[in-house]
């Protein structure tokens, strides 16, 4: 969803002193594609209070491993580089808000 950040690794990016939030996805799944409108709400809701980045894991399989991704999707959020929350499923703009209200104030 972020494409200014395009020129930053995926791991800098990580280290943000923002909240960032990672859909792993893949094209196959039916309930990932359920949450890109979720995901558009948080940003609407969230503003520049959170990065929001979307992996596939078909074409990130390192990367997906590397987070030991197990099932789509799967959604963690990194906050100076460590994982902050993380859970599979679809989950709602508002749950995912709280988490990321609750991510800011452990400033």
């Amino acid at each position: 969803m972020e494409d200014q950040n395009k020129n930053r690794s995926f791991s800098e990016m990580l280290k943000s002193e923002k909240p960032v939030l990672v859909d792993f996805s893949a094209e196959w799944c039916g309930p990932c594609k359920m949450m890109a409108p979720i995901l558009k709400e948080l940003k609407q809701m969230a503003g520049e209070g959170v990065t929001i980045l979307k992996v596939d894991i078909d074409k990130n399989p390192a990367v997906a491993s590397s987070f030991q991704i197990q099932s789509v999707p799967t959604l963690i959020v990194f906050r100076k580089g460590e994982v902050i929350w993380r859970q599979s499923g679809v989950v709602q703009a508002r749950q995912l808000k709280a988490v990321i209200d609750q991510a800011t104030v452990k400033a």
